[in-house]
C-alpha cells in the first residue's frame, strides 16, 4: 500500500495550463483534493499509479474553478452573448455529485475515470456454520 505525494513538476507538465500556479497553491489544493479521494492505504484506488493520476485530475479540477483567473462561475455556461455581454450558466443534469465535477473539463473527466469506484461492492460472507432450520441465529426473540 501506499500514500501519494504531489509532484508538481509532473502535474505542470501534464497540465501546461496551471504552469503559473506556485508550488503552495497547488500543494493547498492537493491537500483538499484528498477530501474527494481517499490517499490512505484504506483507500478504494488501491494503484498508486492511478491514484496520483485520479488527483492530479482533482487538482486540475480545483485550479480551474478557484485559482487566479477563475470566471467564479458556477455551473456550465449555457449561452453567452457579445453586446451588451451576457453569460447564463447552468448545473448540468444528473446527480448533485455529478454536476460538480461536470464543471470543468478535468471534473468531467475525474467522474468518468472513477465510475468503476463508485459502483456496489458485495463482499461474500464466509461463515459456514450451519443453521439449525427451526432457530434464527442472532435473533433470541425469534427463538
Amino acid at each position: 500500500m501506499c500514500v501519494v505525494t504531489f509532484d508538481s513538476a509532473a502535474f505542470r507538465i501534464a497540465y501546461p495550463k496551471f504552469a503559473s500556479l506556485g508550488d503552495p497553491l497547488l500543494n493547498a489544493y492537493f491537500a483538499q483534493a484528498g477530501l474527494y479521494l481517499d490517499n490512505t492505504e484504506c483507500s478504494p484506488v488501491k494503484c498508486c499509479t492511478i491514484r496520483a493520476l485520479l488527483l492530479n485530475m482533482l487538482v486540475a479540477h480545483l485550479a480551474a474553478l478557484f485559482g487566479p483567473g477563475a470566471s467564479g462561475l458556477v455551473g456550465r455556461v449555457n449561452s453567452a452573448t457579445e453586446g451588451s455581454v451576457s453569460v447564463s450558466v447552468d448545473m448540468p443534469s444528473g446527480s448533485p455529485s455529478s454536476a460538480w465535477f461536470m464543471q470543468t473539463p478535468y471534473g468531467a473527466q475525474y467522474w468518468q475515470a472513477t465510475a468503476p469506484y463508485r459502483t456496489f461492492r458485495y463482499v461474500p460472507s464466509f461463515s459456514r456454520v450451519p443453521v439449525h432450520p427451526g432457530r434464527a441465529r442472532g435473533f433470541p426473540w425469534l427463538r
